[in-house]
């Protein structure tokens, strides 16, 4: 395939604006694995390939949204050196996120690449689902682990609202093709928003359950500037309260290695899982970091701090050396935690969810 690496006009400021607020060279852990000035090790990146999606999601992105240019994206090859040295740092799960991944032209190079990593575990992807009807038997192949989906609705015109342009049916197919090559615990991920799908909670549970899928409700999040928030957030914990009235919920320890926090049903494999950012936040076990598709690192999903990775990879074609030295001191800026405020239409966060990856 064609390089697609060029160097942009003007140049972000890379690391000549970063200063670790700590010597993590002082740091008492293993060598070759990365660990916060909170002690904490960071094993999990999440990855986007590009902010572009198929979808509007109205809790995700604008309704006209300006995408990046293409010289302002990481390149193919950009995204599998900078996954390679986080591996080589220690990192055994890897996320593919977007916008939309499967969107991107010629991803699976991408992914069957990824999936040959040696060290890498785990390799999953987060996906609306519109495209896995063609890719889902090629990621099975090329070595990826677990499947995402997002699924908010079960109702043809409430799921075309949401996300402004989709089609469930296509989503649906998704689901099925995903089986179809083999992919098992794949989870639903639904966004809760109430007067909105908050009638639906129970259908999604019996969906999983039909279906032997893993379903997580995740708390609406402030990020970008959309308006009518505060209206719509419900907690996980009510959420639980609403379902515990047609089903038995019961706690479970399991983990996925992320920020879900599950509970089983008597009689069923699949796992409900509530990823809670505001109720209660899992910020003192985060085992992870972002990267956006223009390649910024962000240490934390809820803080603006970030480190510019493009301006490395391009001053520094192929070499690791320079691009390593940088990750390793970004652990002088993860914070300890999120701070999202409760004022959910003026959000401190104002970049979309579909710009930081999702």
């Amino acid at each position: 395939m064609q390089n697609e690496t060029l160097r942009p006009e003007s140049t972000p400021s890379g690391l000549a604006n970063f200063r670790p607020l700590i010597d993590t060279s002082q740091l008492a852990h293993a060598p070759d694995t990365l660990v916060d000035k909170y002690g904490r090790h960071v094993t999990y990146v999440r990855l986007s390939i590009t902010d572009r999606c198929d979808f509007r999601c109205t809790y995700c992105m604008a309704e006209e949204m300006t995408f990046l240019p293409r010289h302002e994206v990481m390149s193919l090859e950009e995204c599998l050196q900078l996954a390679t040295v986080f591996v080589s740092l220690g990192v055994n799960k890897l996320r593919i996120t977007g916008g939309e991944p499967l969107v991107r032209k010629d991803a699976m190079w991408l992914i069957e690449r990824l999936g040959a990593l040696p060290g890498l575990d785990n390799l999953v992807i987060t996906t609306n689902g519109s495209q896995l009807d063609r890719f889902a038997g090629a990621l099975k192949t090329a070595g990826v682990k677990r499947i995402n989906i997002s699924l908010d609705t079960l109702k043809t015109e409430r799921f075309k609202a949401i996300t402004r342009i989709g089609d469930l049916a296509k989503v649906l197919n998704g689901i099925k093709a995903a089986q179809a090559a083999g992919f098992r615990r794949t989870k639903l991920n639904a966004v809760m928003m109430r007067g909105t799908n908050d009638d639906e909670f129970g259908d999604l549970v019996q969906f999983a359950l039909d279906h032997e899928l893993d379903l997580s409700f995740i708390e609406e999040m402030p990020l970008g500037e959309i308006h009518g928030r505060s209206n719509t957030y419900i907690s996980s914990e009510e959420t639980r309260e609403l379902l515990a009235k047609r089903f038995e919920l019961i706690p479970s320890t399991e983990s996925s290695g992320g920020p879900a926090r599950y509970w089983r049903i008597p009689g069923s494999e699949s796992r409900i899982g509530f990823i809670s950012p505001h109720s209660h936040n899992f910020c003192d076990t985060c085992n992870r970091v972002r990267i956006t598709a223009k390649g910024e690192l962000y240490p934390c999903l809820g803080q603006n701090d970030a480190l510019h990775l493009m301006p490395i990879l391009r001053e520094h074609p192929g070499e690791d050396a320079p691009l390593r030295q940088a990750i390793i001191d970004s652990m002088g800026i993860k914070p300890f935690g999120h701070d999202f405020t409760t004022q959910m239409d003026a959000p401190q966060v104002v970049r979309f969810m579909s710009m930081t990856g999702g």
